[in-house]
């Protein structure tokens, strides 16, 4: 079960999804909405927070979560505020039932990382639905940086991917190695 709790929110916020089964992770934890009770509506505990990277949307509720539940956040980067833990390039991480391959994607932010297995990928802000991808003129953000980890990424996918979450916008259910694709594509030339 994977849902994301910041579906229906009216405030700039990254998506937050909770994902159920053997280890309860909640990957990203949004900002400025009450995400802790959306939490408790819908199980009974959390095992840890998985963060995509630390921007302010998507962790803006950290505290709360981490306070609430008493879980540890794992990130890339452990000496960022809030990462108890961190997340090696090329290690595994269990969210859920399923084993996830971390993949260091740095370009939009130093830290930033994508998770993912044959069936599904968490794509943080590396990219979006339609191609989109994204923004470099944050601090740390490096349009050439950003290609080669979407090369990078889009190197590891394999065609039969089921479903790509992002870190904004609606998760793409359809063909999601395509969005990829266009979303390295349009990196190149924009």
């Amino acid at each position: 079960m994977v849902e994301n709790l910041s579906a229906g929110i009216d405030t700039f916020t990254s998506n937050a999804f909770l994902v159920g089964g053997e280890r309860t992770v909640l990957v990203d934890a949004g900002a400025d909405y009450d995400v802790v009770s959306r939490i408790e509506e819908r199980t009974d505990g959390l095992d840890a927070v998985v963060l995509t990277h630390t921007h302010p949307d998507h962790v803006g509720n950290l505290d709360d979560v981490k306070t609430a539940f008493g879980v540890d956040a794992w990130g890339f980067d452990a000496s960022q505020p809030g990462v108890d833990r961190g997340l090696d390039d090329e290690g595994e991480v269990r969210i859920g039932d399923e084993s996830y391959t971390v993949l260091h994607t740095p370009g939009h932010k130093n830290d930033h990382v994508c998770l993912y297995n044959e069936r599904a990928l968490f794509a943080g802000d590396l990219v979006f639905a339609n191609g989109g991808f994204g923004r470099t003129d944050l601090e740390e953000g490096d349009r050439r940086t950003l290609v080669e980890s979407i090369e990078r990424l889009e190197s590891r996918l394999a065609d039969g991917l089921g479903v790509m979450h992002c870190g904004h916008g609606p998760s793409v259910t359809r063909n999601p190695v395509e969005d990829v694709r266009l979303a390295r594509q349009g990196a190149k030339t924009r």
